[in-house]
């Protein structure tokens, strides 16, 4: 492995662990178009995969107490169901078609959500309504990797305070990438040199969620949501045109 190569997996490490520890997820949105320019993308999306689940890890203690776990517990339930099915989908469906959808998405709601300056509160559904976003959510990250968008998008237009909405983030992602992890080391998915290069990015990975965390604590709430808009909307762009790559 030439230095160059570490070089890369390393940042790619750094600034994935950095947006992880600032906002509870978007580790693949950043670390993910930079790994690929030195491994395969199956290995590249592993490591996505562990590394997530590392640098949320490190960083629960400091966010621990925001937790509401009833404001969670929904999410949850509803995530852990629909994962089973989004891997299963994954032999009968395309995951570029759900992957540019789901940027098409991201690319409208967050817009109008940041254009729309007056917090929203919409209280609609109550606990089911959060189960089936939570549901949605498994199913996207069974099938391509998506859990997080759609219930941070409601986490939104639900007007949840920015320590609780991080709770939630972190711990409904921990979650699903853990369940999915497991799924796919149980199917021997995971590959002996994904383990080898987590081992290599490890310190990077918690210097930047350690850095990221330290950046959160001066974020105000409205800073905060507009971090989380901003990476959604980048996430969007990011999967319309992966996506109309692979389907053209």
């Amino acid at each position: 492995m030439s230095m160059i190569t570490i070089a890369v997996l390393l940042f790619g490490a750094l600034a994935g662990g950095f947006v992880s520890g600032l906002a509870g997820f978007g580790t693949a949105l950043m670390a993910l178009g930079i790994w690929l320019y030195v491994v395969t993308p199956d290995v590249a999306v592993q490591l996505v995969l562990i590394c997530s689940i590392i640098a949320q890890t490190w960083t629960m203690p400091s966010i621990w107490r925001s937790i509401d776990f009833k404001l969670v517990l929904p999410f949850l339930v509803g995530g852990l169901a629909g994962v089973p099915i989004g891997t299963w989908f994954v032999a009968y469906a395309d995951p570029r078609h759900f992957k540019l959808a789901v940027g098409i998405l991201l690319l409208i709601f967050p817009t109008a959500l940041y254009l729309q300056r007056r917090p929203m509160t919409v209280t609609f559904g109550g606990k089911a309504a959060d189960t089936g976003i939570g549901f949605a959510g498994g199913v996207l990250g069974g099938l391509a990797g998506l859990s997080g968008p759609i219930p941070i998008l409601w986490a939104s237009v639900r007007g949840i305070g920015k320590d609780e909405r991080r709770g939630l983030f972190q711990t409904f992602n921990w979650t699903i990438l853990t369940a999915a992890l497991v799924a796919q080391g149980a199917s021997g998915l995971i590959k002996r040199e994904t383990l080898w290069l987590a081992l290599v990015v490890f310190p990077a990975t918690i210097g930047g969620a350690w850095l990221g965390t330290r950046a959160y604590r001066v974020l105000s709430d409205g800073n905060f949501r507009d971090v989380v808009l901003g990476l959604l909307f980048l996430s969007g762009v990011t999967l319309v045109w992966s996506s109309l790559g692979q389907l053209f």
